[in-house]
């Protein structure tokens, strides 16, 4: 069993992951192996190669430790499906599946192999393998029987998705072409505000009135007209709440720009943004 260090806040309760199945109609088999996945430890240890550096992030959404085998790509997955709304719960080096294949030689291959994740999103559940995107260039020649890009440019590994669809799930490979820099040094630079930080209503009050009535007002003008104003307040419940944005983080359904916070912040515009209605599980 996996060992939560404190209440799993974050993660779907009992009803809440029987409610999803129902949703999403899975099979009993399904069902119970993903029941058997989400109270079971990761099937390997992670370890360091040349070049990488492995380690553990410390998730609040899952209560747990995650392991991360390259602190960019692999850390970087972790730090999205941490903050995506859509992410309902992700574990680690979660089950080993056994890949049928034609290898390199023409010959057929078997091999054993662990996905970086498994991921229950609102619409599925799915193992997914991240990579560079220069190792899957690699590969796609290397080994063009498990690694492949079909007509719309995205990643496959047909093997992967024939195991993972005999256990009635989906098989995704992840390339670090979809993680963008500077979204991934908003996430860390504005972690600390997505939790355990009160804004008075004093201070919303004037935050909202200030920026509803000047769109894209810089931290600077907005701390002028109240030297009392904290510029956490801003960052704690206009940013990492989801009421406004400096600029909209991207990846969300509203927009895909950049721009990273740790620069010059006090010249960053601030813009009102709504947010949908969060999806009941999440």
């Amino acid at each position: 069993m996996r060992e939560w260090p404190h209440e799993k806040e974050q993660c779907m309760k009992t009803f809440a992951f029987e409610r999803w199945c129902d949703r999403l109609q899975l099979p009993t088999v399904t069902r119970d192996f993903l029941l058997r996945l989400r109270s079971s430890p990761p099937v390997r240890r992670v370890q360091g190669r040349l070049l990488n550096v492995c380690g553990t992030y410390a998730s609040r959404k899952m209560g747990v430790s995650i392991q991360f085998e390259s602190h960019t790509v692999e850390l970087w997955a972790i730090y999205t499906m941490e903050y995506d709304r859509e992410v309902l719960e992700f574990f680690d080096q979660p089950y080993q599946l056994e890949l049928h294949y034609q290898g390199p030689s023409g010959r057929p291959t078997k091999a054993l192999h662990t996905p970086d994740f498994l991921v229950l999103r609102k619409d599925g559940a799915s193992f997914e393998e991240w990579k560079p995107e220069e190792k899957l260039l690699e590969l796609m020649v290397t080994h063009p029987g498990r690694y492949q890009r079909d007509e719309r440019g995205k990643w496959r590994c047909p093997p992967g998705e024939a195991a993972a669809e005999s256990l009635g799930l989906s098989y995704r490979v992840r390339s670090s072409e979809e993680l963008h820099p500077g979204y991934i040094r908003n996430l860390i630079f504005l972690e600390e505000y997505f939790f355990d930080c009160v804004v008075p209503n004093g201070a919303l009050a004037h935050i909202l009135e200030a920026v509803e009535a000047t769109p894209g007002i810089t931290l600077s003008a907005l701390r002028e007209q109240d030297e009392h104003l904290r510029v956490d307040h801003v960052y704690a419940h206009l940013l990492a709440q989801g009421s406004a944005a400096s600029p909209p983080l991207p990846g969300s359904a509203n927009c895909r720009s950049t721009c990273p916070f740790a620069k010059q912040p006090k010249e960053r515009p601030v813009w009102i943004r709504r947010w949908r209605k969060p999806h009941p599980l999440s």
